[in-house]
């Protein structure tokens, strides 16, 4: 269940990147994605920038995002987050974000093995996805 520390780096993270990158990407939270085997819900996904279309919504996306997030509960383990991987990047994501609230910290992965660790008041740098984020806006 999530929490209200879950819900503010959740609504920070969409101010940020919505503020920062209105016109190369699309953030939305709790979208279903039709990944293998079971279908998931990351916590936000990012899409190119694009009108929304209010006559084909899926209640599934088929379509690939380009990033997801997933921040990490209490209740969820690190290997919990992790195995979460493979099946977004066999999708067609192109990056994903493990949110860790406990250590302020933010694991940008670019495939299923290798990722780089942010935390505290660094800058995030995202290269895949071309976006840089203060730690502080995410964390405060």
């Amino acid at each position: 269940m999530p929490t209200l520390v879950h819900g503010a780096i959740q609504a920070n993270l969409i101010v940020h990147i919505a503020v920062s990158y209105p016109n190369q990407y699309r953030i939305a939270s709790e979208v279903a994605l039709d990944t293998h085997p079971f279908g998931s819900t990351p916590d936000l996904v990012l899409y190119p920038a694009s009108e929304l279309d209010y006559k084909n919504d899926p209640s599934r996306r088929t379509d690939a995002p380009l990033l997801v997030v997933e921040i990490q509960s209490p209740s969820q383990s690190t290997k919990d987050m992790v195995s979460k991987l493979e099946p977004y990047f066999y999708f067609g994501v192109k990056s994903c974000w493990i949110v860790v609230p406990d250590l302020q910290a933010i694991l940008v992965y670019d495939n299923p093995f290798h990722y780089t660790f942010f935390h505290g008041h660094e800058k995030l740098r995202d290269v895949t996805m071309n976006i840089e984020l203060n730690l502080r806006e995410v964390f405060k």
